[in-house]
């Protein structure tokens, strides 16, 4: 079992910056990639950024690139996702997950999931 907690949402103004930080802990040594999602009221969750175990692979969804960041610190077993030039339209509860075998962003591929954090960007 791996156990996942976010941190670091907020309110903050269109055009701020946030960083979320997901701590894993458990069976951690079987994990193939993290992901951050995100789901706004009444939408489905979606992907946001994947990293791979190594670091080696990343990936954003269209709507994010070149504004977030996603990295990992190993020997923490830390990711972070920072967020740049935030918008109205980024308003969301954020999950931290992790999957044994994907790095896509298909929720149903993903074993483990965080309680999320919420992030509201005023207009």
């Amino acid at each position: 079992q791996v156990q996942l907690v976010e941190s670091g949402g907020g309110l903050v103004q269109t055009g701020g910056s946030l960083r979320l930080s997901c701590v894993a802990s458990g069976s951690t040594y079987g994990i193939n990639s993290m992901g951050w999602f995100r789901q706004a009221p009444g939408k489905e969750r979606e992907g946001v950024s994947v990293i791979s175990s190594s670091s080696s692979f990343t990936n954003y969804a269209d709507s994010v690139k070149g504004r977030f960041t996603i990295s990992k610190d190993n020997a923490k077993n830390m990711v972070y996702l920072q967020m740049n030039s935030l918008k109205p339209e980024d308003t969301a509860v954020y999950y931290c997950a992790a999957s044994l075998s994907t790095t896509g962003f298909d929720p149903d591929g993903y074993d483990y999931w965080g309680q999320g954090t919420q992030v509201t960007v005023s207009s």
